[in-house]
């Protein structure tokens, strides 16, 4: 059975722009559709939930924040893959992207190739979320799939996280973080090695957007915040106790 196309949702006020991007991310094998307002964009998803949305920030009716988290706050559409185009760089625009429930961000002007190759890891990492088996009810199974690192507890089957004992609600994107740092305690991984294993990009790329997501990872998990280790001039790291 051939599987069916991953849609892509692109929402961009600027026309060149929009049809820009959907050429190439036709090119690479993805069924796409254009919106040019927030209205059209929430209402194109609704009728077909996309895979994934580009979406800008600036729109003409409103603010893309507004339109991811009405994204997200749609049974139909919260699940799916944000990628938030925008002109503004500081961190903490950027961080307001992903705090609204954008899982990347590119910031303008930008390389399509680029926008391209994190819709398409975002896809995948999407795909795979989904397709991960049920919990078999083995107590062995469980333990192995179980990793622990200082009050943190993942479930590498369910995609659960738990800190102290409380559950904690991660991205998907956010869970392969936590999930590959502390699956290896004590050692530093670069932002470069970071972008290959868990957003599955390699070349030179922007390394801001990894600095973004452990600010991001840190903040979710409360209480264990302190067990993702900042290496200065290397990278990042998961306590070893």
């Amino acid at each position: 059975m051939t599987a069916a196309p991953r849609r892509v949702l692109v929402v961009d006020d600027e026309p060149d722009v929009a049809r820009l991007i959907a050429f190439n991310l036709r090119g690479a094998g993805f069924e796409v559709e254009i919106a040019g307002t927030s209205a059209e964009a929430l209402a194109a998803a609704a009728a077909t939930p996309p895979d994934a949305v580009v979406l800008d920030l600036m729109l003409p009716d409103g603010s893309g924040h507004d339109v991811c988290r009405a994204l997200r706050a749609a049974p139909a559409t919260a699940d799916v893959g944000v990628l938030m185009l925008t002109a503004l760089g500081e961190a903490d625009d950027r961080i307001a992207g992903l705090e609204a429930g954008a899982d990347d961000y590119v910031v303008k002007p930008f390389v399509v190739r680029e926008v391209v190759l994190r819709v398409t890891a975002l896809v995948s990492r999407l795909a795979e979320r989904r397709a991960a088996p049920a919990p078999a009810g083995d107590p062995a199974a469980a333990a192995a799939a179980a990793v622990r690192c200082g009050p943190i507890e993942l479930d590498l089957v369910g995609h659960e996280v738990r800190v102290a004992g409380a559950a904690v609600s991660l991205r998907p994107l956010e869970f392969k973080l936590l999930a590959l740092l502390c699956g290896h305690p004590g050692k530093v991984f670069s932002r470069e090695e970071l972008l290959a294993e868990v957003w599955g990009l390699r070349g030179d790329l922007n390394t801001r957007t990894v600095d973004v997501h452990v600010r991001r990872l840190r903040m979710n998990l409360g209480a264990g915040a302190d067990v993702i280790e900042t290496v200065h001039g290397f990278g990042y790291r998961a306590r070893r106790d």
